[in-house]
């Protein structure tokens, strides 16, 4: 799960223990894994992805939602307002 705005508190509290720590867990490939935007270029393919849009800007949102579909393995859930998938992307969702 990618969000845009404030951290998931499970990623909050994950990343207490480290940078280290928190990634190898990504990397096992063993949970449900949450990361911010801004760590969009670090994660790898799930088969399944949900991108929480929770605030942050247009341009992160911008990045984060072509990233997040080419992760997904067999779906793609977006919450978030409609008109701003929309808009950042130019499509229609």
């Amino acid at each position: 799960m990618f969000t845009t705005g404030d951290q998931h508190p499970w990623a909050a509290h994950e990343l207490s223990f480290g940078e280290a720590a928190y990634w190898a867990q990504h990397d096992a490939r063993e949970d449900v894994f949450y990361a911010g935007a801004d760590a969009v270029s670090r994660a790898k393919a799930r088969p399944v992805v949900v991108v929480a849009l929770n605030g942050g800007t247009d341009e992160s949102v911008a990045q984060v939602l072509p990233a997040a579909r080419e992760f997904a393995g067999a779906l793609l859930i977006v919450c978030g307002d409609p008109q701003r998938v929309n808009t950042v992307l130019g499509a229609g969702v």
